[in-house]
């Protein structure tokens, strides 16, 4: 019952988070925001949407900002 609870609240945090990070694959997305889930579980903090949303989007920035730039032609 708690895995369908926390897949009912996965899905609408990685759609959001989906149409913000285009350049990210939805793989990748939904990932972070299983593992936020989990580390919030461990923690014993409520993972409520907000707060999956909230930590997933600054680890997706955080993939975003440390990606190497494009190679320009040389």
């Amino acid at each position: 019952m708690l895995a369908l609870a926390t897949r009912f609240l996965r899905e609408p945090v990685s759609l959001r988070l989906a149409e913000e990070f285009l350049t990210v694959p939805v793989d990748t997305i939904d990932r972070c925001v299983a593992d936020v889930c989990a580390c919030a579980q461990h923690l014993g903090v409520s993972a409520t949407p907000e707060v999956v949303e909230r930590i997933a989007r600054e680890h997706l920035l955080a993939i975003v900002n440390s990606a190497p730039p494009p190679r320009g032609d040389r």
